[in-house]
């Protein structure tokens, strides 16, 4: 869950973090020279910004065709107790092709977004997986036929 606080943030940091956000291996003498800074001082506010939790974690990026995870979904579901009721929330995001669980405003309670390897396998999750989570009272699937952008970049301000 991602908490809501408020952290202060100054120019530099924001430099940081869009530099750290373009290249996550960029080396502390590399956003030393692009700030003007001592390594040592780069390497500070990076920690400050990890145990602030604002840096959560690095990762890497697959292609996904590279592991045959062609098919991308997306499933709007409907759950009784609404979308407060977390069960149904804690065994979706057990799923590991379940990407992402959103709680939604409208009809729906959820957004979950899945990747997998085609529609059978699709299928096969929502008979054995979604199936057998309490709670969940209707699903409705869209398929995508082509992605044009998929990212998690932020807009990062210049301040």
């Amino acid at each position: 869950m991602i908490s809501e606080i408020e952290i202060n943030l100054d120019k530099t940091d924001f430099h940081i973090l869009r530099l750290m956000q373009e290249n996550a291996r960029i080396s502390n003498a590399d956003m030393a020279r692009e700030l003007g800074m001592a390594p040592s001082g780069v390497l500070e506010r990076v920690k400050k910004l990890e145990q602030k939790n604002v840096i959560q974690q690095y990762t890497t990026r697959i292609n996904p065709v590279a592991l045959q995870q062609k098919l991308l979904a997306f499933v709007f579901m409907k759950a009784s107790g609404g979308p407060g009721y977390n069960t149904a929330t804690l065994e979706l995001a057990k799923i590991p092709e379940v990407q992402e669980v959103h709680h939604v405003a409208g009809d729906d309670c959820y957004l979950v977004k899945i990747r997998t390897y085609d529609s059978a396998s699709l299928m096969s999750i929502m008979h054995n997986q979604f199936a057998k989570i309490p709670n969940i009272i209707s699903t409705r699937t869209t398929i995508v036929l082509e992605t044009v952008k998929e990212g998690q970049q932020l807009v990062i301000p210049e301040k």
